[in-house]
């Protein structure tokens, strides 16, 4: 190899680990958000869930800056084929991640309209722990991406089961809340369409989770993705 075809793989190399480097940062933005807005409906915390609002902007900005960054690149280099699988990946990510940052901006959004009403008991607590188990699932599947770690993937894309069991739990008992209390409708409703944005948050963790095993392994995985979501079946 010349020094000047070493100078273009080099250069090459640097163009992917920035693209790889921006996605990671897109995504402790989205993690926090997620963090951050479900606290604040714990809290009743109003100007933390404005800050989440507010910052859904940047979060969007950069998920624009990824994707016409890596489309640059492959015009500019037409990558390998796996180069090119890694490329793909990162837009993919990017745009999970940026549909999660939509979730957590939700979330925020509906800690506004409840205001300064009491959550019905108990369940705020219960999605924030759910949200920080996603926010986790998030960091993990980011991580096996880069890395090309299968086995992380793997776990990340595991654990969805935990997420979607949460879910299920918060839904009936939210449920049994609104039979046996009118006024509590309202925010049970709230709380539920919230703990659902949550339960997609994780939909997109394990997404990326499966770019990251097909990114290391060249295949699918082959069996079925395990749903716990059982809520469609409650009556």
């Amino acid at each position: 190899m010349s020094d000047s075809d070493s100078h273009i793989v080099s250069s090459f190399d640097r163009d992917l680990e920035a693209l790889q480097a921006h996605l990671l940062r897109m995504g402790g933005m989205v993690e926090a958000a997620l963090v951050t807005a479900a606290k604040a409906l714990e809290a009743q915390d109003l100007p933390a869930a404005d800050t989440v609002i507010t910052g859904d902007k940047a979060v969007d900005a950069l998920e624009e800056f990824i994707q016409t960054e890596a489309a640059s690149l492959i015009a500019r280099r037409a990558p390998t084929a796996s180069d090119l699988r890694l490329v793909l990946a990162v837009m993919r990510a990017a745009h999970s991640l940026e549909r999660v940052g939509d979730y957590a901006k939700n979330v925020a959004k509906r800690t506004r309209v409840m205001g300064r009403s009491a959550p019905v008991d108990g369940h705020a607590g219960s999605i924030r722990r759910m949200s920080a188990l996603v926010a986790k699932m998030l960091e993990d599947a980011q991580l096996a991406l880069v890395r090309k770690d299968a086995a992380l993937a793997a776990a990340v894309r595991a654990r969805d089961v935990e997420i979607d069991q949460m879910y299920n739990t918060l839904f009936r008992s939210l449920f049994t809340y609104m039979m046996e209390s009118a006024g509590s409708i309202g925010p049970s409703m709230h709380l539920h369409f919230i703990a659902k944005n949550i339960e997609r948050a994780g939909d997109h963790a394990t997404t990326i989770a499966e770019q990251a095993i097909y990114l290391a392994t060249g295949s699918r995985p082959s069996e079925e993705r395990v749903k716990g979501d059982s809520t469609s079946a409650t009556v």
